[in-house]
């Protein structure tokens, strides 16, 4: 499948909040992972995906449960009614994931799974249908993130403003 790529770039929270919004106005399924430096940005574009897609409870980091699910009462997302936000940065071992029946959130047909530190476990997971790469970049001009969003071209995804 042809691939597409955007850049863009995020100086403030309002920005990240815009792009959540896009994504989640994209109506994705299946997998998509987050890569970027610890500090990033991941979780904060998660969290405003999760609220962009309509959730309305807490949202908590994985980073010490692997996983952490969310049920989607009111979806935005036609195509999902449920997220997975897996962070694998503490994974030792990709066979964990199989402990865990990690296959069973990908194989979801109306879930959206979100995987940070995916390269953590690259052999083991299939291809994401997008993948998004926040950078910092901190020089004379200020600190802001440089985001590359991969994407099939099936995915309905547009750029914030």
């Amino acid at each position: 499948m042809t691939r597409r790529n955007v850049q863009l770039t995020l100086t403030s929270e309002s920005d990240t909040q815009a792009l959540a919004k896009q994504l989640a106005k994209a109506h994705i399924k299946g997998s998509v992972w987050l890569s970027g430096d610890l500090g990033a940005g991941k979780t904060t574009l998660t969290r405003y995906w999760l609220r962009a897609l309509g959730h309305e409870g807490a949202v908590k980091s994985p980073t010490y449960t692997l996983v952490e699910p969310y049920e989607l009462k009111n979806s935005t997302n036609v195509a999902v009614d449920r997220v997975y936000h897996a962070d694998l940065y503490r994974l030792q071992d990709p066979e964990e994931l199989s402990f865990i029946g990690f296959e069973e959130y990908l194989e979801d047909e109306r879930a959206l799974v979100i995987i940070e530190w995916a390269s953590r476990a690259e052999a083991y997971l299939p291809p994401p249908v997008m993948t998004v790469t926040l950078t910092v970049v901190s020089d004379e001009q200020g600190t802001r993130r440089e985001v590359s969003v991969d994407f099939d071209e099936a995915i309905d995804f547009v750029a914030p403003d």
